[in-house]
């Protein structure tokens, strides 16, 4: 029986084993001075999460091999200084080309791309045969080594087995994996870490790829989603678009070939106790600082985000301009700091965009600004404990994304917050179905609403600025990484009661 941080046991007992799949794995490899490898755990609460469940459950974790580290080393035990050695993992080697293609031409940014409803329809995509190469010699050929992997570790487990995969990566791999592996011990889970459209803009894909994709994730046991809207979304394409699928809305089921998905949501979360750790870290605090020499004694207005079309960072900097324009109170009072991670900037429109985010920045700057006060701060580079350290200090926290699947940075500043700060959310970010109680929720595209409801949010009164930020905190603290976890193997245990009786 595993245990979570809360003492809490989970529902593995049944299972022997799990298998975690996904494209990167859990630890990036290196070398130390002798030639040896070592072993850093990979960051975010998703690996922490699944990796936990390694502490009295084996776990092997199947991801592609993304540096010559993970190719020479290939498989093994990954051994952490805090942990028993239960976890496991195995590389596969993708051919170059086949995974650029599986990667870059297909992942990212075609279906990415489409589930953040990001088409500019009229001109993009274009799907030509460079495509359709892509997807029947990478995208397939991956899929179908991840599966083929994950098959052959299967084989060789006496009792059953839970094999969790992750993402839009692998749409492919259940039923590839159904085909190899004709055993009904084996327990098949797909999490969905993005959104998930609705059958209007699944129709801008070929049908082709659109009935793989669909047969491939109703292969699944249980297909897990981060909000109830992208259940019901990935339900009614079904029924648009597979022929002979059964659905069921109230049960959240798809019955297709004779076997029954059951369509979940699981709102992903954070690592709370890390995340609060960090904040009180010595780095963190040397940061904190920083922002404070730069805001002079000023509001703060914050953003932290990757460079990434989907999160809206224009219309947000047009809301700040509009801000400054409509409500001139506001001028040398507030500065707006953005923190930008760069993202697939080889990518032609992420590039553009880029360069229209400076431009916008650079007018702010010239129209407003002065030598005394800089109205925007742009600050584009990886650096995570910066980021926490100004999520301490924000009076305002804005996410305005066009598309999010979940949007962790409004629940990691609900927590570290100590200024009562407000969340300005955007109603298309999947954290919106948690924390709308306690946030000023806006259209993104309506950048008058964000200007004003960033300026509602300056002149809140002190007393609902705290209640609003205790409400956000406890939503978060109750429904943390180990919730979204947990609540993930309660639904298996109970497919596997279901297949029992």
């Amino acid at each position: 029986m595993i245990m979570m941080d809360s003492g809490e046991p989970l529902p593995t007992n049944h299972y022997s084993e799990v298998l975690i799949a996904s494209n990167r794995g859990p630890v990036t490899l290196g070398r130390d001075a002798q030639g040896g490898y070592t072993f850093q755990r990979g960051s975010g609460g998703l690996v922490t999460a699944l990796t936990g469940l390694a502490r009295t459950t084996r776990v092997t974790w199947v991801a592609c091999a993304l540096s010559p580290e993970d190719a020479a080393w290939g498989q093994g035990k990954v051994c952490f200084e805090d942990e028993n050695c239960n976890l496991y993992t195995r590389f596969i080697n993708p051919d170059p080309q086949a995974y650029d293609a599986y990667y870059n031409q297909i992942s990212n940014p075609l279906l990415w791309f489409l589930q953040h409803s990001m088409w500019d329809v009229p001109r993009a995509p274009v799907i030509d045969r460079a495509t359709w190469d892509a997807w029947e010699m990478g995208y397939k050929v991956v899929n179908r080594q991840f599966a083929g992997e994950i098959a052959d570790q299967v084989r060789t487990m006496s009792k059953p087995v839970l094999v969790m995969l992750q993402d839009y990566h692998l749409y492919l791999t259940p039923r590839y994996l159904k085909k190899y592996l004709r055993r009904r011990d084996a327990i098949l889970s797909l999490f969905v870490h993005i959104p998930m459209p609705g059958p209007d803009y699944w129709g801008i894909l070929p049908p082709g790829m659109r009935q793989e994709i669909l047969d491939g994730l109703c292969a699944v046991d249980l297909l897990g989603f981060q909000t109830r809207e992208d259940g019901l979304n990935f339900i009614r394409t079904c029924e648009n678009y597979l022929p002979k699928a059964l659905v069921r809305y109230r049960r959240g089921r798809v019955r297709y070939r004779s076997h029954d998905t059951y369509v979940r949501d699981f709102p992903i979360s954070i690592d709370v106790d890390a995340l609060k750790a960090l904040a009180d870290a010595p780095e963190t605090l040397s940061y904190q600082q920083e922002v404070a020499e730069h805001m002079n004694q000023r509001k703060l207005i914050l953003r932290v985000d990757r460079l990434e079309p989907s999160k809206n960072l224009l219309r947000g900097f047009q809301a700040y301009e509009a801000l400054l324009e409509t409500h001139p109170e506001h001028c040398d009072q507030v500065m707006f700091l953005a923190l930008l991670t760069p993202s697939r900037l080889g990518v032609d429109e992420y590039q553009t965009y880029l360069d229209e985010i400076m431009a916008a920045v650079g007018r702010i700057n010239a129209r407003y600004g002065d030598s005394e006060w800089e109205p925007v701060r742009l600050l584009v580079g990886e650096n995570y404990a910066r980021a926490v350290a100004a999520l301490t200090m924000y009076n305002v926290l804005l996410v305005n994304s066009i598309a999010d699947g979940m949007n962790l940075v409004a629940k990691e500043g609900a927590v570290v917050n100590k200024m009562d700060g407000v969340l300005v959310l955007s109603e298309r970010t999947g954290a919106r179905q948690q924390l709308e109680p306690g946030a000023l929720v806006i259209a993104p595209c309506d950048v008058y609403a964000t200007a004003e409801a960033m300026h509602q949010a300056l002149v809140m009164a002190p007393e609902e600025r705290r209640e609003r930020a205790a409400l956000l905190r406890r939503l978060v603290e109750a429904e943390d990484i180990n919730f979204w976890l947990e609540s993930q193997l309660d639904a298996i245990a109970e497919i596997a009661r279901m297949r029992k009786a």
